[in-house]
């Protein structure tokens, strides 16, 4: 069961979907999770399906539309912040911890929400366990291999340059993010199908979804290390992962770095094919499962 709800954050509201066992109980207690995606992504894409699965499994789980994106308000558009994102997920923490038949809250990122996941993890003890899911784990070597030390200055000039004219003028300054043609996109590969994901309406090109990022974003964006987070993580942590999704040697990193209850799972398959492959997503959903029975709520919702 599916339904549209939304909560605060600093005044901001955001809009969710809430997804819950078909047989759901009000009165009863269950585990629940928080399941975001990929970079610049909204709740329709990967998010929403991997939450559809976890009610399935007896979870209420919660997709939502980070600030900025999609139905969550929040000025300028398409703007990247991930102190914002902690903010709106510590937000969402609340939202569900508020629901009287929620017994304890778990995080499952998937790609770039896999680092998000980390900071939260790592600084809010309301968490009891986490997921990530062919996640983008950021660290600084991640940006400079990506865009080199002179395009990494390059783009912080041009942050600035669009945050003063927003400021002065109201007016935005976006780039594609996934783009196969333009060199000028936050992600830019010239090979045919390699963004599919994002351009294929029977994907992830949803009515939705947005194929743009604020410029001024860069600043924030090419600060973000979420392996530098990992170490304080004493939640219970379970890493999906394959050779062929994106920075293997960063979820290895990520399972060694954590300090609580872990499991490393390594399974096959591209890293696309964890957005909306069933193979892939139902694999990583049953592996996810047994681990937060295990460790996130101890058994199974009464």
């Amino acid at each position: 069961m599916q339904r549209k709800i939304n909560f605060d954050r600093d005044g901001l509201t955001l809009v969710g979907s809430l997804f819950t066992p078909d047989d759901l109980d009000e009165n009863g207690h269950y585990p629940a999770v928080i399941v975001q995606g990929s970079f610049t992504s909204v709740k329709e894409q990967m998010a929403g399906t991997y939450a559809e699965k976890f009610a399935g499994q007896g979870f209420v789980a919660l997709s939502f539309d980070y600030a900025h994106y999609g139905e969550s308000e929040g000025r300028p558009r398409q703007y990247e912040s991930p102190a914002e994102k902690l903010s709106d997920l510590r937000a969402a923490v609340t939202y569900l911890t508020h629901l009287p038949y929620v017994e304890a809250v778990g995080m499952v990122g998937v790609c770039t929400s896999a680092s998000n996941g980390v900071y939260l993890a790592a600084r809010d003890p309301r968490i009891k366990g986490l997921t990530t899911i062919a996640g983008f784990l950021t660290d600084e070597d991640v940006f400079v291999a990506t865009y080199g030390e002179d395009g990494m200055a390059t783009r912080r000039e041009q942050a600035t340059a669009a945050k003063k004219k927003y400021e002065e003028t109201g007016e935005a300054t976006t780039i594609t993010v996934y783009s196969e043609t333009d060199k000028d996109a936050a992600n830019y590969a010239p090979v045919q199908g390699a963004y599919d994901y994002y351009t294929n309406e029977s994907r992830g090109n949803v009515p939705q979804y947005k194929n743009e990022l604020d410029v001024s974003s860069w600043t924030n964006w090419l600060a973000f290390d979420a392996l530098s987070q990992a170490s304080p993580v004493t939640t219970p942590t379970i890493v999906v992962h394959s050779d062929q999704s994106a920075l293997p040697e960063n979820a290895k990193r990520l399972y060694e770095a954590v300090q609580g209850e872990k499991e490393l799972v390594w399974s096959d398959g591209n890293h696309f094919d964890y957005y909306d492959s069933p193979k892939q997503i139902d694999n990583a959903v049953a592996n996810v499962t047994r681990f937060f029975h295990t460790h996130l709520t101890e058994g199974q919702p009464t």
